[in-house]
């Protein structure tokens, strides 16, 4: 994978899209991993859309805390598949 996305925060979110959409014309390898306040950008279709094909992954316990009544859309994990992402990524860009 050439780029990890570490999506923390909700305002940093409104980048993952675009960034997303670049590294697909580039033909990179990406993957997502949201914590925090920072899962709250996959109730944004544009973002679900960037990230369709890619590996996405959602910090169970932070989607339980922002989200907990709603399904997520992206594979549950724990910051153990977090550690392991950002150990397969050549780049990691925190949002």
């Amino acid at each position: 994978m050439d780029i990890l996305f570490h999506v923390g925060t909700e305002a940093g979110a409104q980048f993952l899209a675009p960034l997303a959409r670049a590294c697909r014309r580039g033909n990179r390898a990406f993957a997502a991993f949201f914590t925090h306040e920072g899962v709250r950008a996959l109730r944004d279709a544009e973002v679900r859309a960037a990230l369709e094909g890619a590996r996405s992954v959602v910090c169970e316990e932070s989607w339980h805390r922002f989200c907990a009544d709603e399904a997520c859309p992206a594979e549950l994990g724990s910051q153990t598949v977090n550690s392991a992402l950002m150990g397969e990524a050549r780049k990691v860009v925190s949002l």
